[in-house]
C-alpha cells in the first residue's frame, strides 16, 4: 500500500489509525535509525535504501506493507508496484488531497516542520501526481477513509451480511472443545463455566473430540485431555439445554454395544439430549498407544456400516439380533432406553464415494470440513446421495472461529494467541480470524451452501469473553 500526498497531508496519521506500527514502513522514521533524527534531511538517501530493503523483505514473505513517503516520486512508486507484482500481492495507492493551507497548517505545528521551501515543492507537484496515479496500474486508488486487510475468507463477507439482514436464515451452533488448558485441578469448575455461558450465549449444543491424548492439529501428546463421553456426563450436570455429543467418536475405540450403553445412559441423565458422533477413526498412533486394533480402511468403513445400522437397534425395543458384515450381536436388549425416540447421529468425514454415500443411508447428519466453496460442493453431493436413498440428512461444518468486535480487537487477539515466531497473517488465516460481521458473513454464505449448523471452536477458551463475542455472530441468525 503506497500512501501518495504531501507532507502534512495526514498520511501517517491515518495508517496509525488503521494498521499496527509492525506493517507501517516511514522514511520518516527511518531517518532517525540511519540519521539523527526524523527530521534529518542529510539522512534521507540512507533511509530510503533501508525502506527499501525492508520492503522487499516485508513483500517477499507476502506481509501487508504500509510505505508511508510523500510518493512523489514516480520511479519509487514504480519500483514498489514491480515488487509486488513479483510477489503476486496487490498493490494499492491511497491518495491524500489535503487542501495545501491545511498542509502548511499541520507542517508548522509539527516540532520538526519540513522546511516551507520543500513542502512548496510539493504541493506545486502534487496535482500531476494526483491525477497520474489512476493509470499506473494499481490494483485500486483509494482515498483515506476507514480500511482494514480483510483475509480471502471473509472478502464477499460484507455482502452476505447484508443479505441476512434483509432476508434473514436460521442456523445451528455448536461449540467445539478440543483442549483443556488450565491445569487438572481447575478443569471441572473451567468447564462448568464454559458450558453456563455457552448456553446463556445461545449455543444449541456442546461436542467434544473423542481422543484419549491430545492430536498434533491441536497440541501436544502429553497436554491434559479429558476422556470425552465422561465429560459429556459432567457437561449434562452443568447445563439444561444444550445438545451434547461427540464429534465424533472412533468406531475402533470402544465395542459397539458398549457405546450404545453410553449414549443411551447419557441421553436418560440430561433428559434426552445426547448425541452420537460416529467416523472412521485415523489417529492410528493412538489406537497402536492404547492397544486398539487399527485395521485397514476397507475393514474399518465395514464395521462403520454396521455400528450405523446397529446403534439405533441397541437404543430401540426388544432384543432381536443383528448381524452385519463384521458385528454379530445375538441380543440387542438394553435399558433403561434412550429418552429420544430417536438418538440422532452425526457422520464424520467429507469422502464423497464413500462417507457421504453412509450418511445419506444411515445418519441424520453429515459433518465436513473445508472452505465455503467445498462444503457448496459437498452438499451437492450429499443431495445427489440422498436422493438415492430417498432419505434427507442434514449438513453440519465444523470450523475455528477467532472472532473479535472490532478490528483492533481481532489484532490484539491475534498477537496474543500466536505461537511464538509464527507469522501472524498466515496464523489468522488458520485460525478464521475476523470480525463478528466477518464470521455473520461467513455463515450465511455456509448456511446458503446448505449447512444447518456450524460448529464454532473457539481458540481463545477458555476465557469466556470469547463466548460473548460468539453470541454477536449467533443472535444474528435467530
Amino acid at each position: 500500500m503506497i500512501l501518495a500526498g504531501p507532507s502534512g497531508s495526514g498520511k501517517s496519521t491515518w495508517a496509525a489509525e488503521h494498521f499496527g506500527g509492525h506493517a507501517i514502513v516511514s522514511s520518516d522514521a527511518l531517518r532517525a535509525v540511519v540519521g539523527t533524527g526524523t527530521d534529518d534531511i542529510a539522512a534521507s538517501t540512507d533511509a530510503f535504501a533501508l525502506l527499501d530493503e525492508i520492503v522487499t523483505r516485508r513483500v517477499a514473505r507476502g506481509l501487508t506493507t504500509v510505505v508511508d513517503t510523500t510518493g512523489l516520486d514516480a520511479d519509487r512508486r514504480s519500483h514498489w508496484r514491480s515488487m509486488a507484482a513479483d510477489a503476486e500481492m496487490p498493490c494499492v495507492a491511497v491518495v491524500f488531497d489535503t487542501p495545501a493551507t491545511e498542509c502548511r497548517a499541520r507542517n508548522r505545528s509539527r516540532q520538526h516542520p519540513v522546511p516551507a521551501s520543500a513542502l512548496t515543492a510539493q504541493l506545486r507537484a502534487w496535482p500531476a501526481v494526483r491525477d497520474a496515479l489512476a493509470g499506473e496500474g494499481y490494483a485500486q486508488v483509494l482515498t483515506p477513509e476507514p480500511v482494514r486487510v480483510v483475509r480471502a475468507q471473509f472478502t464477499d463477507a460484507a455482502e452476505a451480511v447484508q443479505r441476512q439482514a434483509d432476508q434473514p436464515v436460521g442456523l445451528r451452533f455448536g461449540l467445539h472443545l478440543s483442549s483443556f488448558p488450565g491445569g487438572a485441578a481447575n478443569l471441572s469448575a473451567q468447564l462448568r463455566e464454559v458450558a453456563t455461558d455457552a448456553e446463556r450465549a445461545g449455543f444449541d449444543a456442546i461436542y467434544v473430540m473423542d481422543h484419549f491424548r491430545q492430536i498434533p492439529q491441536v497440541g501436544r501428546a502429553w497436554d491434559d485431555f479429558l476422556e470425552s463421553w465422561t465429560t459429556l456426563a459432567w457437561l449434562a450436570a452443568c447445563t439444561e439445554r444444550v445438545r451434547l455429543g461427540t464429534l465424533v467418536t472412533g468406531v475402533m475405540y470402544r465395542n459397539v454395544g458398549h457405546l450404545a450403553k453410553i449414549v443411551a445412559t447419557l441421553d436418560v441423565l440430561s433428559g434426552g439430549r445426547a448425541v452420537c458422533g460416529l467416523g472412521l477413526g485415523w489417529f492410528e498412533a493412538e489406537h497402536k498407544a492404547y492397544g486398539w486394533p487399527f485395521p485397514s480402511r476397507n475393514e474399518r468403513y465395514a464395521l462403520l456400516e454396521d455400528a450405523l445400522q446397529a446403534l439405533p437397534v441397541l437404543w430401540g425395543p426388544g432384543g432381536k439380533p443383528f448381524r452385519g458384515q463384521t458385528l454379530n450381536l445375538p441380543d440387542t436388549s438394553g435399558y433403561p432406553r434412550p429418552l429420544q425416540a430417536h438418538v440422532p447421529i452425526i457422520l464424520g468425514g467429507g469422502g464423497e464415494r464413500r462417507t457421504l454415500r453412509l450418511a445419506a443411508q444411515y445418519a441424520d447428519t453429515a459433518n465436513v470440513l473445508g472452505d465455503v466453496s467445498t462444503v457448496a460442493r459437498k452438499a451437492r453431493v450429499l443431495a445427489a446421495h440422498c436422493a438415492e436413498s430417498r432419505r434427507e440428512v442434514e449438513l453440519s461444518h465444523l470450523t475455528t472461529a477467532l472472532i473479535g468486535r472490532t478490528p483492533a480487537e481481532l489484532d490484539d487477539l491475534i498477537g496474543r494467541l500466536r505461537p511464538r515466531g509464527a507469522d501472524p497473517a498466515r496464523f489468522a488465516a488458520e485460525m478464521n480470524a475476523g470480525t463478528v460481521d466477518d464470521q455473520i458473513g461467513r455463515c450465511r454464505q455456509l448456511a446458503d451452501a446448505g449447512v444447518q449448523e456450524v460448529i464454532l471452536r473457539l481458540p481463545d477458551l477458555p476465557d469466556t469473553s470469547a463466548l460473548d463475542r460468539a453470541a454477536d455472530v449467533i443472535a444474528a441468525f435467530r
